[in-house]
């Protein structure tokens, strides 16, 4: 009998596995193929016409130019280079920027080095469900606003946001739109013309590619200036030598996305659904965090009141299933998560969270088994807290 842990992988928010045809397409480039397309000979010249069809591949996949296209290290620097670039570049015209309450920290961290620089931000918040509360937005444009960023889907609670309605009311005010796409990209359709966006984040480990390499498309109209100095790669816009591995294994992360994604979508959320549907039903005093039906097709997650995401997760590991919770206190911190306070959550409630992200690998009888464990779980730490044995007593009561 094997001693082998089994394993479920419900974290693929967090980064997924490189898929096998992902990693083939790539190993020529870090073994045969090695020149760097910066330089002028023919062997060189191998790479550089693989980074060109690269290019065409994303900037096909959303509906912009080959030449919109720019390979960065990730969604971070997409970000960072995005808000940055656009504040600086547009700094005579005004220096107010709009963002959400519920962006990743890379938006939301960037923006915060912005104010400390003279620049004025609004963090708009969203409803219950997580959605970006449009008057709101359209209540804090200003004559000095230049850029709107707000999150394509949200990577805790996957809800999607009205991106057409933001794109088209920036446009019509003639403010500069970014959206960070990391969650999005590659799980649904999206076509950057048709929903007004000006600047577009994606990341390759978000879809079976490698890490380490992500896009920023920037719109052909948009000024903006590199982020990085230092060489005149990616049109004098992005220095540092051109990952050449990551970048085509991205474009066929890409490609097989394409292909997929609508078939696999329809698969994920009939899962999601049934994992949802199961929780909700059969775990007392459970609650679904973001939109019911406007969330990525691979995302849930639920509070369950009277535990601790962190206490959970351990417990889940031992079963041997990787999930992750959206309380920090992983990382050292005793707060919540900013996107679950944002919601309305009380922080002892948003405390007890937890994030299952699917994959097309993922089966009905992996999610029975987690769904299973996670009721065990829950039960026995309610067990032991002295606050829902008062919360039950007080129920009997009345």
């Amino acid at each position: 009998m094997s001693n082998e842990k089994k394993m479920i992988y419900l974290d693929n928010a967090a980064t997924t596995a490189v898929k096998p045809e992902v990693l083939t397409h790539m190993m020529p480039y870090l073994q045969e193929y090695y020149g760097n397309p910066s330089s002028i000979y023919s062997f060189a010249g191998v790479s550089t016409k693989a980074v060109d069809e690269a290019r065409d591949t994303v900037a096909e996949f959303l509906g912009a130019k080959g030449k919109e296209i720019y390979f960065t290290s990730g969604g971070s620097e997409s970000d960072n280079w995005a808000i940055k670039s656009a504040a600086a570049a547009n700094k005579n015209k005004g220096n107010h920027i709009i963002t959400s309450a519920i962006e990743h920290h890379a938006v939301l961290h960037t923006c915060s080095y912005l104010e400390k620089n003279g620049f004025e931000v609004s963090y708009i918040g969203v409803d219950e469900n997580g959605v970006i509360k449009m008057n709101e937005l359209k209540e804090a444009i200003r004559p000095t606003t230049t850029l709107i960023s707000v999150m394509f889907a949200n990577n805790e609670i996957g809800t999607i946001q009205p991106i057409k309605e933001i794109g088209a009311l920036a446009k019509e005010n003639g403010i500069l739109f970014h959206t960070d796409a990391v969650q999005a990209y590659g799980h649904v359709p999206i076509n950057v013309n048709e929903l007004n966006i000006d600047m577009l984040s994606a990341s390759g480990h978000k879809i079976h590619g490698p890490k380490g390499v992500g896009i920023l498309y920037i719109k052909d109209s948009v000024r903006i200036g590199p982020f990085i100095h230092g060489g005149s790669q990616e049109r004098n816009r992005r220095a540092g030598t051109h990952n050449v591995p990551g970048i085509v294994g991205f474009a066929k992360a890409t490609e097989i996305a394409a292909k997929t994604m609508a078939e696999n979508a329809v698969k994920l959320m009939a899962l999601r659904d049934y994992t949802i549907d199961r929780m909700l039903q059969e775990v007392p005093y459970a609650r679904l965090n973001g939109h019911r039906t406007k969330r990525l097709p691979n995302n849930t997650n639920f509070c369950f009141r009277f535990i601790e995401g962190e206490s959970l997760l351990i417990m889940l590991d031992n079963k041997g299933i990787c999930a992750s919770s959206g309380s920090a206190c992983t990382s050292g911190s005793l707060d919540p998560s900013h996107v679950l306070l944002a919601i309305g959550l009380p922080h002892e409630i948003a405390h007890g969270s937890l994030r299952l992200t699917l994959s097309e690998e993922t089966t009905k009888e992996d999610l029975d088994y987690v769904i299973d464990a996670v009721k065990v779980i829950v039960e026995r730490l309610r067990s032991m807290s002295p606050l829902y044995e008062d919360f039950v007593k007080g129920q009997k009561a009345e």
